[in-house]
């Protein structure tokens, strides 16, 4: 399903950052090592690595990440770009940044132990930055899929990560143009949090 998405001649999410991901890059230092889960075709591992991050992406879509090649061959910085899904990810690999943008492909027995991979890959002290749908979202239909089961709560989100710093934790709309794929009034939910312990 995701090489024919991804197939289409310009890009599904666009080619810029999640706003979100711009928004809140400000806890990630420069230099830090990132990894962008699900990442498509490349467009926050790419304008990360433009930062000055040290970037590990992966997707499952090898149409997907080619074209994430592409963008990042055009931008001149270095990815390191994997193919491979979230259940063949070496989570064990741990980085000072973990960013997870709109990866709600996961029903809800998979998103939970996606939740704990994406945790364990956070090195202590590290940040986690999770950004995707709230339920009303399928009402608004402006991107995502058809699933209320598959979306974000904030008490969800809480629930997952207890015990970590909530250093942002919101719901809200917000009008989002992000190609074809994202565009228009859409119900959000952003967490980013610290993983206690290590140097912070």
């Amino acid at each position: 399903m995701w090489d024919q998405r991804y197939s289409i001649p310009d890009y599904l999410f666009g080619t810029e950052p999640a706003d979100f991901l711009r928004r809140e890059a400000g806890v990630i230092p420069s230099g830090a090592r990132v990894l962008c889960v699900a990442d498509g075709e490349g467009r926050n591992s790419v304008w990360l690595a433009g930062q000055g991050m040290r970037v590990t992406a992966f997707d499952a879509s090898p149409v997907g990440v080619e074209k994430a090649r592409t963008l990042a061959a055009e931008r001149g910085v270095d990815v390191a770009f994997n193919v491979t899904g979230v259940e063949e990810w070496d989570w064990s690999r741990q980085y000072d940044a973990v960013v997870a943008v709109f990866i709600q492909f996961a029903p809800p027995d998979l998103r939970d132990r996606l939740f704990g991979w994406l945790g364990q890959a956070v090195r202590p002290g590290g940040v986690l930055l999770l950004h995707g749908y709230a339920p009303r979202q399928v009402d608004y239909g402006t991107g995502g899929p058809p699933s209320r089961e598959n979306m974000y709560t904030t008490d969800m989100l809480r629930a997952a990560y207890d015990g970590w710093e909530i250093l942002r934790l919101d719901d809200y709309d917000a009008e989002i143009d992000e190609g074809p794929g994202h565009s228009g009034r859409s119900a959000l939910v952003d967490l980013v949090a610290r993983k206690p312990g290590g140097r912070g």
